[in-house]
């Protein structure tokens, strides 16, 4: 792993979605993290937790409200339209649903090419040429390139995704749940697949899950989210060994045990309702929750500290 300057770095990103009359719905608060390159950043959290938006944020789609996307030493929210469209083919994305990320009209030769005929000059027979051989990267028959979205599963539909993604051959890929909608054995199928086509490729990756089990065995390091925050990062083995934030020992203890000789895990289940990121609790969001929580918790927000070599915690009390 290259352990020079970061290939992506987030820099107190905000977004907020306007919720009518006036209201702003805050989804991301000052999240900031740097992903080195070769290497592949898990973040993980709750349903609505800001993992999407953080996403998008990257690819600025839209562009976040505030704070900085540093790509390459690039900073992708000052950029003009026709310099960020120079620059993308660098950055791809595999969305979560991908039924509603494909083209229902198009075929799927041409929806693998999409992004070669905006972004480069290349001629129709070298755009047919990478269509096959990036098909055939992903394993999806060439005779089925002529048929629509809608013939294929959705195993299958995720594989021309991540065609799409990588025909470009970018140097970073934002994977926003991409397994999270199939079966298991199809899960399996489609982690390995992007586990060997990092390799092939030298991705970095930005892997967003809500399942730990995905994240333990994708992620380089991990970033546990909550309400619009990050509380925990640190090296995969770290986190999953010695959490530190209260959440994400909350998250860990609910990863059922697959080893028949350990005895079950003790829940840590926690109190109370997900407040809403309009009306965010003072001092730590977690703390109407957590169950350690202290006045200081009420008064002041935890701000991020490292409590050994790159582990990183916002608590005021974890050690």
């Amino acid at each position: 792993m290259n352990t020079n300057a970061p290939l992506l770095e987030l820099d107190n990103i905000q977004v907020e979605y306007n919720a009518g009359r006036g209201q702003k719905i805050p989804a991301v608060s000052g999240v900031g993290f740097k992903i080195l390159k070769g290497e592949t950043l898990g973040l993980v959290g709750e349903s609505g937790c800001g993992k999407s938006s953080v996403a998008r944020a990257v690819m600025q789609l839209p562009r976040p409200t505030a704070g900085r996307v540093i790509f390459c030493g690039h900073d992708l929210t000052r950029m003009k339209a026709k310099d960020l469209l120079e620059i993308r083919p660098r950055f791809q994305m595999v969305f979560q649903d991908s039924s509603s990320a494909l083209n229902p009209r198009k075929s799927v030769a041409k929806i693998m090419a999409k992004p070669l005929t905006i972004t480069s000059q290349k001629s129709k027979i070298q755009r047919d040429h990478l269509v096959r051989e990036m098909g055939e990267q992903v394993g999806l028959d060439p005779g089925l390139f002529g048929l629509r979205p809608h013939h294929f599963s959705g195993g299958q539909c995720q594989r021309i995704q991540i065609a799409r993604a990588l025909i470009t051959q970018p140097e970073l890929l934002v994977c926003d749940e991409p397994v999270s909608s199939l079966d298991v054995s199809i899960q399996a199928q489609i982690l390995n697949l992007l586990e060997r086509l990092r390799k092939q490729y030298q991705l970095t990756m930005l892997f967003i899950s809500h399942d730990l089990a995905v994240i333990k065995n994708v992620s380089d390091r991990v970033a546990v989210m909550y309400l619009g925050k990050i509380c925990e990062i640190a090296s995969c083995e770290t986190l999953f060994s010695h959490p530190a934030h209260p959440y994400t020992m909350a998250l860990l203890s609910s990863v059922p045990e697959t080893d028949p000789t350990k005895p079950p895990k003790k829940l840590k289940l926690l109190g109370g309702e997900l407040p809403s990121p309009m009306t965010p609790p003072s001092g730590c969001r977690f703390r109407t929750r957590c169950p350690e929580a202290r006045e200081r918790c009420a008064a002041d927000e935890p701000l991020q500290r490292g409590i050994s070599a790159g582990h990183i915690v916002a608590c005021h009390f974890s050690t």
